[in-house]
């Protein structure tokens, strides 16, 4: 039997243009979107590297996905690489995200999607990053993840860099307890949901009021600003650049001060926008 999240397969155009005025509704009067950039995606097959926020609802990736569709339709494939753990936290949020073109984050997924001539949308910040606290919510968060890195350089793929601004007052992270949860369990307390999350955030947010753990949530109305980047270029691609430490760190960090640019960009440009306050 097939891992949960494994099939390329269960991506539905159907689905995905069914749901598309639901997601208009909430990109318009929900979440008041303001995005720029869009004309700077090339043609061909990219790796679209964000970092986000708002907890497992995740609201600025999936109006990042809406945006996509929205401007290339779903003939230009594209899947998005998320959490294997979403799969046993929350499996009906897991279920609907697949038909949209979710897949679990596997080198092995990331590179049968490529062999369909796919892009690939990737966050390589994970748990860390969507529940990172507020206090965190200016910096970027990639987790010192770099096999993203290496997947671009044996395909030769330019990364766009895509980041958001507001979705981290849709759920307020107060805080991280995963160290003292780890101690817990080392001393035999079991992981919530018999699952080892990674994270345990403190947030504030809807349904709950306040939660503890990586539970699931709904966003709470904000504005939302994204920004699409310029393609980053590296000099050198091949399996012998992907191979090479120095350089795959230095590629990641090229990644990540542009990204930083970006979100500083947004910030500049949008934490007083008359009418809708972002952060």
């Amino acid at each position: 039997m097939q891992k949960p999240g494994w099939s390329l397969d269960r991506r539905d155009p159907q689905f995905i243009e069914a749901f598309q005025p639901f997601w208009a509704w909430l990109y318009e009067h929900y979440f008041y979107v303001q995005t720029e950039g869009w004309e700077q995606i090339p043609a061909g097959q990219v790796m679209l590297v964000g970092s986000h926020n708002g907890g497992l609802a995740a609201p600025d990736m999936f109006m990042m996905v809406y945006d996509w569709v929205r401007r290339f339709g779903t003939d230009r494939l594209v899947y998005g690489l998320m959490h294997p753990k979403v799969w046993a936290v929350a499996p009906a949020l897991a279920e609907m995200a697949e038909q949209a073109g979710a897949i679990a984050a596997h080198p092995k997924t990331t590179l049968a999607a490529l062999d369909r001539k796919a892009s690939v949308l990737v966050y390589p910040g994970g748990a860390q990053d969507v529940f990172r606290p507020f206090s965190q919510r200016g910096q970027i968060c990639l987790g010192d993840r770099k096999g993203f890195i290496k997947i671009a350089l044996q395909r030769h793929l330019p990364i766009v860099p895509v980041v958001s601004w507001g979705a981290h007052e849709t759920l307020v992270v107060l805080a991280d307890l995963y160290p003292l949860v780890e101690r817990l369990h080392e001393w035999g307390m079991p992981w919530l949901l018999g699952v080892d999350p990674e994270v345990f955030p403190v947030y504030l947010g809807l349904p709950w009021g306040i939660a503890f753990g990586p539970l699931p949530n709904i966003p709470w109305p904000h504005p939302i600003a994204t920004r699409v980047g310029a393609p980053i270029y590296f000099e050198h691609y091949g399996a012998e650049a992907a191979r090479d430490r120095t350089y795959v760190e230095a590629c990641y960090g090229q990644v990540r001060h542009r990204m930083q640019q970006d979100l500083n960009h947004l910030i500049a440009n949008h934490r007083n926008h008359p009418g809708h306050r972002l952060g």
